[in-house]
């Protein structure tokens, strides 16, 4: 698994360097809160719509597929691939933000309000399943699986990049590639600005089909969705726009106010050892059930519900310190005495883990907030 791997700690590294360099050199107030819901928005509920979605392109690939690009040389069907990829995902693109529903979905990528390496990874936890029919023509047309899951990477590597908040304009390339000088004005709050600039890749799609901008506002702008600020609960944030969407003309709710605040610190940590734990789990089971189903799914359902507590602590929620707390010596506890899971790697992580939670839950990191009488009315 270390294929899967590798690159999953590679974007850590990439991510965090990046946020350092801009706190360290000035160019940019690092919002670690933010910084780390986008880490946490989505990993394993996404990865496991992710592994349905090259399940249900390995069926259809199978079963369905014309076979006229499988037999091609192989130069000319991995040429093939990479571009039909892209422009797969340029139609996806341009139809989540031109449909209510499919809206729906991608606004989670689009409320964050900083450009940089960690608005690459804050999606929705609905966003591969959203994928599922836009890809479904390369299937038909016979590009193998194992083609397609390699194309795909190759493709995010290149749209992580596009969020980077330190790389300066690339010359020539500017007409050929999407580049950050193109994608932080498709993430201007703004929808004459957001509403282009689909590209994934290849910046020519939006020169094609009439959807290419090529300069930010030249007045004061700002990056996400006007409106409120989303949750920095993952299960709120993926969820909240589909509510939004069902019940479009309902009295808006106020938002209560936090119970705390929570240092950037205490999240940043305990998102790093749950990403840890979360990598130990890619590593084991890759898009597979394992014959110990019950272990899998176990460890899945408290990872999962790891990063919604952690969410909830970011939003200064006192059920979220308690729900931490329980989740993460469940965690150790099941999996250290009665599966019996003694890996250095396993027992140190979740041991950090559960010694993060408890002292979470013992006031560190938290500062309490006062409510006013109006507050609490």
């Amino acid at each position: 698994m270390i294929a899967i791997t590798f690159p999953i700690f590679l974007l850590i590294i990439l991510v965090l360097s990046e946020m350092i360099i801009l706190s360290k050199t000035g160019k940019e107030k690092v919002d670690w809160h933010d910084v780390v819901f986008n880490l946490n928005s989505g990993h394993l509920m996404l990865w496991l719509f992710r592994g349905l979605e090259l399940a249900c392109y390995g069926f259809i690939v199978a079963n369905f597929s014309l076979n006229i690009v499988s037999e091609w040389s192989p130069v000319w069907l991995w040429l093939f691939a990479i571009l039909m990829w892209d422009f797969c995902f340029y139609w996806l693109h341009r139809l989540h933000h031109k449909f209510a529903l499919l809206w729906a979905v991608h606004v989670v990528h689009h409320q964050g309000e900083h450009f940089n390496l960690s608005l690459a990874v804050r999606n929705s936890w609905y966003s591969s399943l959203a994928s599922i029919p836009f890809f479904i023509p390369m299937a038909l047309l016979g590009v193998p699986l194992s083609v397609f899951i390699t194309v795909s990477v190759l493709h995010y590597a290149i749209q992580l990049m596009n969020h980077s908040a330190l790389t300066p304009r690339l010359g020539f390339l500017e007409y050929i590639l999407v580049t950050p000088a193109h994608h932080r004005i498709h993430h201007v709050d703004d929808r004459a600005y957001s509403d282009s600039n689909y590209a994934g890749s290849f910046v020519f799609w939006d020169r094609l089909f009439g959807t290419y901008r090529p300069d930010l506002p030249e007045t004061d702008f700002a990056y996400g969705v006007k409106g409120n600020k989303s949750s920095q609960n993952p299960f709120i944030a993926s969820n909240e726009p589909f509510r939004q969407y069902l019940q479009a003309r309902r009295e808006k709710k106020q938002q209560k106010a936090p119970d705390f605040v929570s240092s950037g610190f205490i999240i940043l940590s305990g998102a790093v050892i749950l990403f840890a734990l979360v990598t130990g789990y890619i590593w084991l089971y890759g898009y597979q059930l394992s014959q110990s189903v019950t272990e899998q799914a176990l460890l899945f359902i408290f990872l999962a519900t790891g990063s919604i507590a952690l969410g909830g602590i970011s939003e200064g929620r006192q059920w979220a310190v308690l729900g931490w707390f329980a989740i993460t010596w469940l965690m150790l506890l099941s999996f250290a005495l009665y599966f019996e899971w003694h890996g250095l790697f396993w027992m140190v992580s979740m041991t950090a883990l559960a010694a993060h939670s408890t002292a979470v839950l013992f006031g560190w990191g938290r500062t309490a907030v006062i409510h006013s009488a109006d507050t609490l009315k």
